[in-house]
Formats: structure tokens, C-alpha cells, sequence
């Protein structure tokens, strides 16, 4: 029996190994990503742009996102904003509100199909019919609780007069310090700037989209938005690159949103974005795995497997490869009668390896310290501890949602803060923004 646990604690461990060395071209990007990214020159036209909100009973912030967009160092005549008030409660002002700052609202009422791509694909539709998609060159999303800098409009038309269909941009947080549950989804939007978006854009490859602050050109959703999975984001990249698209990255574009400050919630948040995840790549999986070997040219066949093995749920691999060597461990020892030295054993092995992944947010800090706040806390040292439990949580919920069923909740927003109160030009500091625990309104969003 013993004999056997140790074949399997060693096939555990060569199998996790050899998967781990399919991501390890990605070593590259993060080398790159350190010291490099495409930048775009001035654009030669003003491209227009039609503005896309899905709003749920936002009436506490959507004036403040249009106002950013109404103060953007753009032609106004070349922006239409478009807010879908979906499924609304009684009483709300959402509607009201985008209205009254000129923005075109559609209200839909549909509670079956509450995902915030049921509410992109009606507010296309209702473009189309009233519009049409080619009215405008492209089309921007964002979530409610979003405050664009001045300049943001700009520079995204910059990398969409070179000839990028898809862009995607900063995202900086509102409430970076919060706690320590904002502290690791503000570090985790910022390594993917510096660990996959920067490298990628640079190399002329696809990144990926996550949730909101991106462009797409009309010509993608021509056919109209089939993304109504709990991940629609995922979905519109996966599909961009089966369709041969790449998706590229504007540094100089910064927007900001709120992160979650309840465990609660956040883990609530993170198994919706699991089951989105597994629904992706139940999708798109055999698609982008089929591209590898039927695209043309060396550069296409890595976009489809990079992609590939963004949507293929890794953490599950390593979740379901790290648990069975662990039941192989115990059996071991309890054949050996020597569990408790066995446990001691594996505590001690892992304890420093699981902080190692620690000096992620220590890079990032220092990375991007010209663009996030200025804070000075012993808490901080608490806040970068606790970043190795933001992949542990990530792994639960992918286990959770393989199994369960997961509904679209929506996700409640607290920040009521304007965009004057925030860092307004890139590469400034934020320092001077008022704390978030000042200025809060309740409100609720698309998760």
C-alpha cells in the first residue's frame, strides 16, 4: 500500500510539473511586461463611438460615470452613450437620471434572463433597430460604477485609428486600501497589466477582456451579442479569437472601479466568474484547440493556444492533482502509523512556498506606484499576506461551481465618488483622492 501512495504522490507531482511547463511561455511576458508595451501614435481621425452601460438599479453612481464621459477631451458629437436600465426595482431613478444627462436609455424588464450579456445583446438590438451597428466605428462598455480620466476616449481612439479592432485598458481601482479583500482584486487587475496585457499588445498577440473598460469595432457584432453566459467577457474574447481577431492593450487609457470589500461577496463574485469559466471553455474550448493546428502562420496558432489555456480552467487541474497526492500522503502515513509527522511534515514543506507568491504584490506596488495611491499602514504588510488566499479562494470556487448551480446576483457598489476627485491624467499619482470611506452611497450593479 505504501509502495502505491508513493507511485501516486510521484505521478501527482510529474503530472503537475509537466502542465505547469505549458504555461511556461509565458515566462516571456512577464519579462516583457516589466519594461515594455505598445504605445499608438496621435490618431489622424476621430472615430465615433457608441457608449454602452448595462445599468440595475444604479441610481447612486450612473450620473457620475456620464459625467466622466461628458468631460472627456473628445469631440461630444462623436460619443452617443446608450444605458440599458435592466430589470429596474420600483421607484428606482437609473432610467431618470441617464436621461438627464443625455444619454439614450433603453428600460428592459425581463427577470428569467437576468446576466449582464442579456442586457448588451437587448440594448445592440434596440441600437440596430434605431441606429443600426454601423452608425458608429466601434463601441465601448462599461460598468456604472466606472469613472473614466478626461483623456481616456483619447487615447483608446489612438489605438483604434492603428488599426486594432479590440482594446482593452488600465484599470485602476477606486478603493485600492479598502481592506484587504479590495488590496487583492486591485492587485490582480494590475498583474494581468503587467503579466499578460503589456507583452501581449507589444507582441501583436490577443489578450483578454475582464469585465469592462474595453473597445470592440462594429464589424464583431455585426451578427449581433451572443454572450449571455455569467461570463460574457470571456465568452466575447474566446469567440474573437476563434473568428481571428486579436485583442490589444491601451496603457495610456486609465478608467476606475470599485472592488469588493465582503467576503461575502467576493466569494459570491468568484464563483459566478468559475462557472463562467467552465461555461467558456465548454464552448469555445474545442474551437480554440482546433485553431492551434488549422490557423495559418506561427503567430496565429499561438494566439489560439495562449488563448486556449486562458479559458482551460488550470486551477482546477492543479486543485484536483494537489488533493490526490494529499489523500495519498495521509494514506501513506496512516499505513506507516505516522500521520501526525506526516501532516507536521507537509505543513512545514508548503508554508513558504504558499507566501512565495507574495512578492507579486510587492512588484506590482512598486511597478505601477506612479498611478496607484499612496498609502502608508502596517496593515499593508497584512493586505500583501493575505494575496496568496486570492488564488486559494479562486481554486475553491472553480471546485464549487463544477458542481453547483450558480444564478447571476447582482453585486452591491458602495463608492459614490467623482472622477474630480480622482487621479485625472495618466501617470499621476492618486494620492490626492478623497478616501473612499468617506464618500459612500449604497447601491447595487451588474455583477
Amino acid at each position: 500500500m505504501a509502495s502505491a501512495m508513493d507511485w501516486i504522490i510521484t505521478g501527482c507531482s510529474v503530472l503537475v510539473t509537466l502542465f505547469s511547463c505549458l504555461y511556461i511561455f509565458r515566462g516571456v511576458y512577464i519579462a516583457i511586461g516589466a519594461v515594455a508595451t505598445r504605445s499608438f501614435p496621435p490618431a489622424k481621425k476621430q472615430h465615433r463611438y457608441g457608449i454602452l452601460i448595462a445599468a440595475r438599479n444604479e441610481e447612486a453612481v450612473i450620473g457620475q460615470l456620464l459625467d466622466s464621459i461628458a468631460a472627456q477631451r473628445y469631440p461630444a458629437d462623436r460619443l452617443t452613450v446608450f444605458v440599458v436600465a435592466d430589470n429596474c426595482s420600483p421607484g428606482d431613478r437609473t432610467a431618470e437620471i441617464a436621461r438627464a444627462h443625455g444619454a439614450v436609455c433603453y428600460e428592459r424588464h425581463d427577470p428569467a434572463h437576468r446576466t449582464k450579456g442579456y442586457a448588451l445583446s437587448f440594448l445592440l438590438e434596440q441600437i440596430r433597430r434605431d441606429f443600426s451597428i454601423d452608425a458608429f466605428d466601434g463601441y465601448m462598455i462599461f460598468d456604472a460604477d466606472n469613472l473614466l480620466a478626461p483623456d481616456y476616449v483619447a487615447r483608446m481612439n489612438d489605438a483604434f485609428d492603428s488599426g486594432e479592432k479590440i482594446i482593452t485598458s488600465y484599470r485602476m481601482s477606486k478603493n485600492f486600501f479598502d481592506n484587504w479583500i479590495s488590496f487583492t482584486y486591485s492587485v490582480h487587475w494590475l498583474s494581468t497589466v503587467r503579466f499578460e496585457h503589456r507583452a501581449r499588445s507589444l507582441l501583436g498577440l490577443a489578450t483578454r477582456i475582464q469585465g469592462t473598460g474595453y473597445l470592440f469595432a462594429a464589424e464583431t457584432v455585426r451578427n449581433g451579442w451572443p454572450y449571455t453566459s455569467l461570463t460574457e467577457d470571456r465568452a466575447f474574447a474566446a469567440d474573437a479569437v476563434v473568428n481571428g481577431y486579436r485583442i490589444s492593450y491601451c496603457h495610456d487609457a486609465v478608467f476606475y472601479d470599485e472592488q469588493p470589500v465582503n467576503l461575502r461577496i467576493a466569494l459570491r463574485q468568484r464563483v459566478r466568474w468559475a462557472k463562467g469559466n467552465l461555461q467558456v471553455f465548454a464552448d469555445s474550448g474545442f474551437k480554440l484547440f482546433r485553431n492551434i493546428f488549422r490557423s495559418h502562420g506561427a503567430k496565429n496558432k499561438l494566439i489560439a493556444y495562449d488563448m486556449f489555456m486562458t479559458v482551460l480552467p488550470e486551477s482546477l487541474v492543479y486543485l484536483a492533482l494537489n488533493v490526490i497526492s494529499l489523500m495519498a500522503t495521509v494514506v501513506q502515513a496512516a499505513v506507516l502509523g505516522s500521520v501526525p509527522q506526516a501532516l507536521f511534515g507537509l505543513l512545514s514543506a508548503n508554508l513558504l512556498s504558499f507566501f512565495v507568491p507574495c512578492v507579486i504584490p510587492l512588484y506590482v506596488l512598486f511597478a505601477e506606484r506612479k498611478r496607484i495611491p499612496r498609502y502608508r499602514s502596517a496593515r499593508l504588510i497584512e493586505y500583501i499576506l493575505m494575496w496568496p488566499f486570492f488564488s486559494v479562494i479562486g481554486s475553491v470556487s472553480m471546485a464549487v461551481a463544477l458542481f453547483c448551480r450558480v444564478e447571476w446576483k447582482p453585486i452591491p457598489h458602495t463608492i459614490g465618488i467623482g472622477i474630480d476627485s480622482l487621479s485625472a491624467t495618466c501617470g499621476e499619482s492618486t494620492a490626492n483622492a478623497l478616501p473612499s470611506s468617506v464618500q459612500r452611497k449604497k447601491t447595487t450593479e451588474l455583477g
